[in-house]
């Protein structure tokens, strides 16, 4: 294996690493926009980071009161989807006042139209 390195780290970073190539592919077959992978790019580096960087990682869990570091990455990934589902939960619900916007302005373009029609005949 990799010389320094404890298998659970290798484990992470692989993981991590495919998820960012994930993320990324995602990105550039248009599937997903950048302004919403911003997040799990940003949670994706930071668990890269994590993975490479054990003592940062065994400093955060001691200060967070964790006693298995390799643990501190299940709750940065916990706090990493309540983020991104707030996030999706705020885009959900401007679109939903958009789309309710945009209905009522075309039923009244309809009643325009309809009104127009009238006139002309």
């Amino acid at each position: 294996m990799l010389a320094g390195f404890d298998r659970i780290q290798i484990i992470s970073l692989a993981g991590s690493l495919l998820f960012m190539l994930g993320v990324l592919e995602l990105i550039r077959r248009q599937k997903i926009k950048e302004a919403y992978a911003l997040l799990w790019l940003i949670f994706g580096g930071i668990f890269i980071t994590l993975s490479f960087w054990k003592r940062g990682l065994d400093f955060f869990a001691n200060i967070a009161g964790i006693y298995y570091p390799p643990a501190l990455l299940f709750l940065i990934l916990i706090v990493a989807e309540i983020l991104i589902l707030i996030n999706y939960s705020i885009v959900i619900s401007s679109n939903n006042d958009k789309i309710k916007n945009l209905t009522q302005e075309l039923s009244l373009l309809k009643n325009e139209l309809e009104k127009i029609k009238k006139h002309q005949n």
